[in-house]
């Protein structure tokens, strides 16, 4: 089985699915693949208000604070909301994008934590070839990397995946056996055990 994990490090609930998603696919005996994606770019396209969580009503906004650090406590996962919200991750995804799927979370886990538990710039050039460079990568080169085309084509052609499975935001989990599986969408670091029970076979009628 293959379950692909779309993402954006803009995301508070993209950073907490992060935090359970590798443990999920080594439960379910699945390949994981991290996609990163553009986040605004897909709320855009798709006509949502580019940052959900301020468009809520008080009530919700709320809510979905509290429910936030239930989910990180759940985690293990330190969170702190940060002062810079909504921040640009180009950047970031572009490096990420260079990473081998091997190491992808040596890369990424470290940034999504800079972010939601450090309250760091994550587009801030020196602070990106910081966390690299903790994660024993090369962030001068990573960074450099980011301006390459086929680099910016593939961030672009990622999103564009996003949009075509119909993700309505992230997280997104993409289940599927093979490439010519259809496959199933999930969206939202809530719904793991949905996504358990796909990776071990189920499929309902609506699919």
């Amino acid at each position: 089985m293959k379950l692909t994990f779309f993402f954006d490090y803009s995301s508070p609930f993209a950073y907490l699915g992060a935090h359970g998603v590798e443990k999920l696919a080594r439960d379910h005996d699945a390949d994981l693949a991290w996609r990163p994606f553009l986040l605004g770019a897909l709320f855009k396209e798709i006509g949502t208000p580019i940052v959900p969580l301020q468009a809520m009503p008080p009530a919700k906004q709320q809510y979905a604070y509290k429910d936030m650090m239930r989910w990180a406590a759940y985690r293990e996962a330190p969170f702190k909301f940060p002062s810079r919200f909504p921040m640009n991750t180009v950047k970031a995804l572009r490096m990420t994008l260079q990473v081998d799927q091997s190491n992808v979370s040596k890369l990424a886990l470290p940034v999504f934590q800079a972010y939601w538990a450090e309250d760091r710039d994550i587009n801030d050039p020196e602070e990106l070839k910081k966390i690299a460079a903790d994660a024993g990568l090369d962030g001068e080169a990573l960074l450099a990397g980011t301006q390459d085309q086929a680099i910016k084509d593939q961030l672009r052609d990622n999103t564009n995946a996003a949009v075509k499975v119909g993700l309505p935001g992230a997280p997104g989990f993409f289940v599927q056996k093979d490439d010519d599986d259809p496959g199933m969408l999930f969206w939202g670091q809530d719904r793991f055990e949905l996504i358990g029970k796909a990776l071990d076979g189920w499929r309902p009628d609506c699919g």
